[in-house]
């Protein structure tokens, strides 16, 4: 089964500059997924998607392939990775390149492992998409919602007030970190979610959503426990 891997990267970050490439642990934050994706047996191609020649020639350097310039067209904010992926898939037919299975990996997700790759891939079967999820914190089914004119706060499901959070049902969301999908699926625009999606639970400690300068932190922080955690604990 012939497998594409996809690192979207563009080159216009807006809330932290030059995300894609800034320095995460001594190293460039997309070579933490170039390796990882290398490493594994899984794919024939690790491309990364740009329209950044200093992110292609640093992808480069890392071991990925960046075979075309990604337009300009599907380069801005309003981009889906869905357009990204099919921009991808129609390069390589052109080339009569097929994959039966197209792999997106995020380029800020360091704490993705190939190990859940795997379970993604080898799982597939009869869904369309295998995605990463993971765990809320705490059960959303509790949240508060804060109304501006008058600073008060009340519940968004007022009927879950006297419920135990224990007695509430688990709540996912996206971890941020792969999709994994049949060619097909890409290209026919299969809904992603509410479709035949399977869930690959990943665990909260490997999970940071990357988006303002706090949450980089967060995301080192996270980073520095689980390796300490792991040599502490020979787990390499």
């Amino acid at each position: 089964m012939r497998n594409l891997a996809v690192i979207p990267a563009r080159g216009g970050s807006k809330r932290i500059s030059k995300k894609n490439i800034k320095l995460f642990h001594g190293k460039p934050i997309i070579s933490w997924v170039i390796e990882m994706s290398l490493e594994t047996d899984f794919f024939d191609h690790v491309i990364v998607s740009t329209d950044s020649e200093e992110i292609a020639q640093i992808s480069r350097s890392f071991g990925a392939q960046t075979p075309f310039v990604r337009p300009k067209s599907i380069s801005d904010d309003n981009t889906s990775v869905f357009e990204v992926v099919r921009h991808a898939i129609n390069y390589f037919n052109e080339k009569n390149q097929i994959f039966d299975l197209v792999t997106l990996i995020y380029p800020t997700a360091p704490f993705a492992e190939k190990t859940d790759i795997k379970r993604a891939i080898n799982s597939i079967n009869d869904y369309d998409f295998s995605i990463s999820v993971t765990l809320f914190p705490y059960p959303i089914q509790r949240a508060l919602k804060v109304d501006d004119d008058t600073d008060t706060v009340s519940m968004v499901e007022k009927h879950n007030f006297l419920k135990r959070s224990q007695d509430l049902p688990s709540r996912y969301h996206d971890a941020g970190q792969f999709v994994v999908g049949k060619t097909k699926s890409w290209q026919e625009k299969t809904p992603l979610i509410e479709g035949k999606t399977l869930p690959i639970i990943v665990p909260r400690i490997r999970v940071q959503d990357i988006d303002e300068d706090e949450d980089w932190q967060e995301a080192e922080a996270k980073f520095s426990f689980i390796r300490d955690y792991n040599i502490k604990n020979k787990r390499f």
